[in-house]
């Protein structure tokens, strides 16, 4: 979420829950940050049958069905990316196209609770006003994203043309995308598709999920490409695995691993807290190895690569001696 006034619905299956929790599910925002909001009088409650407001609104307060949920959410600098310098891994970049190696750990786009600190605060600063105006004034020229800890390979448009025609190829999924993921145990055979519809788990709206009454189509192929059979005291191991999406549905990776009964290893929210040699293992072991589009002017195939980064890497050859 960004700045601006935001209007949700309260679903049947949302009814009678707290509205800090209703209000945090559907965004990126914790609790602590709606109870700001709430504090800073931002949040109103409109009853569904009389058009009635609940003044004052508290976080604890249960919504009901059909209740309008009204929030009035600050601006960040009016709405305008401040360029930021950063240390930016540029892979690739012409007058149309930059494509950028994102680590671990950075958020790509300002929102609740991240507005600056980005890579596109640092991208604003690289490329200056070279980005594409359409995708949003905190989000020029982005088409997809990544999960603040995976990192990986994303491409952004510097230009509008190259925007609708990377709009355009992710829709009709003719690009790319190759992942990294170290996984814990062995995926039965050597490849296979995990083909699992996703949608907002029903039991926590922060979590997608394969169990849900509203999924959409998501198709994940993998490969086995390494198995590390005494990897670490627990059942079965870990394997790394390479994983090529048909679709791009929010978190898809981790959710269909998760729903196979193979977590990505370091992911708390769709598995566990893992621990290999004594340390703990800090974030998802997720990585965007590669990405291959079709280039908006040129027509040629485009496709930039990047390798594990330190962290995944140090992991790998720890298992590798287990």
């Amino acid at each position: 979420m960004v700045s601006g006034i935001v209007t949700y619905v309260v679903s049947e299956n949302e009814a009678g829950q707290r509205l800090d929790l209703v209000i945090a599910s559907r965004g990126d925002i914790t609790r602590s940050q709606v109870k700001k909001l709430i504090d800073d009088g931002r949040v109103i409650v409109e009853d569904f049958k009389s058009g009635q407001t609940d003044i004052p609104v508290k976080a604890k307060n249960k919504v009901r069905r059909s209740d309008k949920i009204i929030l009035s959410l600050p601006a960040y600098g009016n709405e305008e990316l401040a360029p930021e310098h950063m240390e930016l891994d540029i892979l690739f970049e012409d007058d149309h196209v930059i494509f950028v190696n994102k680590p671990a750990g950075l958020v790509v786009y300002p929102a609740v609770g991240h507005s600056s600190g980005t890579l596109m605060n640092a991208l604003r600063y690289h490329c200056n006003k070279c980005l594409a105006s359409i995708g949003g004034p905190l989000r020029p020229g982005v088409i997809h994203r990544l999960d603040k800890d995976t990192s990986g390979v994303m491409v952004v448009a510097k230009t509008d043309k190259a925007y609708y025609h990377l709009q355009k190829q992710f829709k009709e999924r003719t690009i790319s995308r190759r992942y990294l993921a170290l996984i814990y145990g062995k995926m039965k055979g050597d490849s296979g598709v995990i083909d699992a519809v996703i949608g907002r788990s029903e039991s926590d709206r922060k979590k997608m999920s394969t169990r849900t009454r509203r999924g959409k189509e998501a198709v994940t192929f993998w490969k086995t490409l390494e198995i590390f059979s005494s990897a670490f005291t627990g059942p079965g191991g870990a394997s790394l695995i390479e994983a090529k999406l048909k679709t791009g549905r929010t978190h898809q990776i981790r959710v269909h691993l998760s729903s196979a009964g193979h977590p990505v290893l370091g992911d708390r929210v769709y598995g566990r807290k893992t621990t290999i040699g004594g340390e703990n293992v800090p974030r998802q072991m997720l990585h965007a190895e590669s990405l291959g589009i079709v280039h908006p002017y040129s027509g040629d195939w485009l496709e930039q690569a990047a390798p594990p980064p330190q962290d995944m890497a140090n992991l790998l050859e720890t298992l590798r001696k287990m």
